[in-house]
């Protein structure tokens, strides 16, 4: 027994091989990816809250206005990609997805990014479908979109993209951003409010 007890106690641990990461490396590793991830859901959320307040639909001119320019600042500080990635941007008829940055209500604090899908849903709502952006492959599956809602009773949602030389088009699917974005919100019959179409030239505007 004495000479069992010594072999187990004198046995050599277990190595690693070089560049390679043990079970407990990649546990912590993954466990502090997911409270990174978690605080960033909760600073973003706290954000889009802060902002929704700020642009709270009823139906007056003024909430109109609140949200047209929060739209186009999305819009205008969108990501136009670079020399390796093309630009997040895809778009249809009637939605459009894109990355850009959270609309800082009160205009302090720190900016934090999202991807965001701008659309209108079953019960005729325009609402913005976001989630806090990570530029890093997940090591799980992505959360849930929030959906915030931006106006109630919409009918539709027409968005347009300009491409030099070819004119308006209902469907983007290109690498780069194109030269201008058009959203035009259609109420449902008999509403008597009336919102301008937003165009926006991010290529331009980026800051």
């Amino acid at each position: 027994m004495n000479r069992l007890m010594n072999r187990l106690m004198n046995r050599p641990s277990a190595k690693v091989a070089p560049g390679g990461f043990t079970l407990i490396e990649v546990l912590v590793a993954v466990a502090v990816f997911g409270l990174i991830a978690g605080g960033l859901t909760q600073a973003v959320r706290y954000g889009m809250q802060a902002w929704q307040s700020q642009v709270r639909m009823e139906e007056g001119p003024a909430d109109l206005d609140a949200v047209d320019r929060s739209l186009r600042h999305m819009l205008e500080v969108m990501d136009p990609g670079d020399g390796v990635e093309p630009a997040p941007i895809t778009g249809g008829r009637d939605h459009l997805e894109f990355i850009s940055v959270l609309p800082n209500a009160g205009g302090a604090g720190p900016t934090r990014r999202i991807a965001a899908t701008l659309t209108v849903d079953p019960a005729h709502r325009l609402v913005l479908l976001w989630r806090p952006y990570l530029h890093a492959a997940l090591l799980r599956p992505a959360p849930n979109p929030t959906v915030t809602e931006l106006l109630r009773g919409v009918s539709r949602l027409q968005v347009s993209f300009w491409q030099p030389g070819g004119g308006w088009t209902s469907e983007w699917r290109n690498p780069d951003l194109p030269a201008l974005i058009r959203l035009r919100v259609i109420f449902a019959e008999g509403d008597r409010r009336h919102w301008p179409d937003i165009v926006v030239a991010p290529l331009l505007d980026q800051p």
